[in-house]
């Protein structure tokens, strides 16, 4: 992706040049293909481009408008053939990316934002009101990180360069923490306190002293597509799902496809292929990469993703994971890990995929990312019987209570319970299993942060959107939560896209009946009937991809072996987070073949590489809850 970075002295003091020097240096490998840089008394922005279409060769950021106006954009306008035509006849056909963006801003103001279509970060400085407005796209996919102090504001797509170059210690953001142990910190959050993300779907803007958040758009609950045939909702799954991944191949380089072997990853493949040889696609050519454990018995992708390459006659890049030079943390890493999600960065699998993708050229990589949570991957009737329930169509309700108690083999009662919890207030139920706040966290750790720590869980209302929306907005966040923490490493320039995060393709589904996502017997029924064809039968019908039980024990064996040899103790411990007792404990009952809470153990292993690293780099300053940063 492109990045930028920018100062803004609000107190009038010139930005200090060789704090310019060191920015463009920071940003100069996540965007190889070029630089720019705006630069007017107390004001300084810089841009370095990673090129992916043929239009932003064209580009010249930041970008400066007749009316002074300067936007500096860091993403993929998917609409841009339609709002040209709308911009008032000022633009051509050829106009780029962020030409377009300068013009629907110049027509519609902070409106313009929710008809930005894509995935996107865009900062507009305006020196006539000296006002900056800081935007991201309604799903997330790209960063945008910003620090306020009194007299300064900094801001950059990258957190390591606000990091590096802010010159100030930090505190260590105990909440981001607390998130990893649930399930992922909430998206506007950093691993440092008084540093922010700009959340999806909203913009900050700030002018003198004054500074607000304001979201610009929102999924509509009231949408609704009701087609009278199955046919016709297969049908428009097909050309909404065919034109996310259009989208993603408008690449003037070869593009890269994760492969998995899952219905997910090869469901992109297919459709990509079919977009390229009907000559609907810029890209010239699409690359796919896999993964594979052979020590594994219950995960052998080798078959699916290996029937998938024969179809469209051309093998991918192969990389096992199953060596301990693969595990997802690194007590020997050198250099700083800016966050706990970036710490598997320069193992091998990682290392391996960089060197492919600099073989290929590839500047875009599919992801199959969210699949899973938003086509009916979770084989769950509790959204469907939730809205029947809400509007009392007790008939209904009755028939699909059977019709799931005979395909779960669970009693009708039981399922109704299940889906009455979800409206009962959290202090009244226990947590499921998976959602448990692990047992060997810090007593006041747990009092200060329960409510995180919990899922940031809220009841479903009974009244306002239908149950089955509501819950399609939390997995939402939890996806967003996950871009969030998903850090590209600066070894390598690329972009990563989520066909299945398009923001028309989500629409769609959240407007459709939910039965038509999941049946008794079929999850993913919606997409298993619109893709047969398309996606071979073997991929299409296979089981769910099997839960790992080797490999994360694997892990935590390896990762715990090398904290008990250390000679000092856990800093996670010793900045009250765990205690080392009740993690030791833990950890025997692992040993011994107890089930163990397999993800937070991972994550305390993580968290506590990622702070070791930040010591042995010097960002972390002894055992005290400050960062510091050593001078360049």
């Amino acid at each position: 992706m492109s990045v930028q970075y920018g100062i803004w002295n609000q107190d009038g003091r010139p930005v200090d040049s060789d704090r310019v020097a060191k920015a463009r240096a920071q940003l100069a490998p996540h965007g190889p293909d070029d630089w720019g840089s705006y630069q007017s008394g107390n004001i300084s922005i810089l841009y370095h481009a990673l090129h992916t279409t043929k239009e932003s060769r064209r580009e010249k950021q930041p970008h400066a408008t007749s009316s002074g106006r300067v936007i500096t954009w860091d993403g993929r306008l998917d609409n841009r053939d339609q709002l040209i035509p709308d911009c008032g006849g000022v633009l051509t056909a050829v106009a780029t990316d962020v030409e377009v963006v300068a013009a629907a801003y110049q027509l519609w103001g902070t409106h313009c934002f929710a008809k930005l279509i894509g995935d996107w970060a865009v900062s507009i400085w305006d020196p006539a009101d000296r006002s900056l407005i800081l935007a991201k796209d309604p799903i997330g996919t790209r960063h945008l990180h910003y620090l306020l102090d009194k007299n300064e504001v900094t801001w950059s797509t990258t957190l390591d360069a606000l990091l590096l170059l802010s010159e100030k210690s930090f505190q260590l953001e105990e909440e981001y923490i607390a998130g990893w142990f649930s399930c992922f910190p909430a998206a506007h959050l950093t691993p440092y306190v008084g540093m922010h993300s700009v959340p999806p779907s909203s913009f900050l803007l700030i002018r003198a002293q004054n500074r607000s958040i304001r979201k610009y758009w929102d999924f509509d609950p009231d949408r609704r597509i009701l087609c009278r045939t199955d046919a016709e909702y297969e049908e428009q799954f097909r050309n909404v799902f065919t034109e996310s991944v259009r989208r993603r191949l408008r690449s003037d380089s070869p593009v890269l496809a994760e492969l998995s072997g899952g219905m997910d990853s090869s469901s992109i493949v297919c459709v990509a292929d079919r977009i390229i040889v009907s000559g609907a696609a810029e890209t010239p050519r699409l690359d796919t990469i896999s993964y594979y454990d052979d020590s594994e018995p219950n995960w052998n992708e080798r078959p699916y993703f290996m029937k998938i390459e024969q179809g469209r006659g051309r093998a991918g890049c192969h990389i096992d994971v199953g060596s301990k030079n693969c595990l997802p943390f690194d007590f020997e890493r050198e250099g700083f890990a800016v966050s706990p999600g970036s710490q598997a960065g320069r193992n091998q699998a990682a290392k391996q995929f960089e060197a492919y993708v600099a073989s290929q050229r590839n500047s875009v990589v599919l992801s199959g990312v969210g699949g899973d949570e938003v086509a009916g991957g979770v084989p769950t009737p509790t959204p469907e019987l939730q809205d029947l329930l809400v509007r009392a169509r007790l008939k209904a309700l009755a028939r699909k209570l059977k019709a799931w108690s005979l395909d779960k083999r669970k009693p009708w009662f039981f399922l109704l319970a299940e889906a009455v919890r979800d409206f009962l207030p959290q202090f009244l139920l226990d947590p499921p299993k998976h959602k448990r706040i692990p047992s060997w966290l810090n007593s006041e750790f747990i009092k200060r942060h329960r409510a995180v720590l919990s899922g940031y869980e809220k009841r479903l209302r009974l009244v306002g959107p239908p149950p089955s929306f509501q819950h399609s907005l939390i997995t939402l966040d939890v996806l967003r939560r996950q871009l969030a923490c998903s850090i590209l490493p600066a070894s390598i320039a690329y972009e990563k896209c989520y066909p299945y995060l398009d923001r028309d393709f989500l629409e769609f589904l959240y407007a459709i009946p939910r039965e038509q996502l999941v049946r008794p017997g079929h999850r993913r029924s919606l997409m298993r009937r619109a893709l047969v064809g398309i996606v071979p039968d073997e991929i299409l019908n296979r089981r769910r991809k099997a839960f790992v039980a080797r490999g994360p024990l694997a892990a935590v064996s390896a990762g715990w072996a090398t904290l008990i040899e250390a000679k000092h103790g856990l800093l996670n411990h010793s900045l009250g987070i765990i205690d080392t007792n009740l993690l030791t404990d833990e950890l025997r009952k692992a040993e011994k073949g107890a089930g163990v809470p397999i993800v937070p153990l991972m994550r305390t292993i993580c968290i506590e590489a990622w702070l070791r690293t930040a010591t042995s780099a010097g960002v972390l300053r002894g055992e005290t809850r400050r960062f510091s940063f050593p001078a360049s």
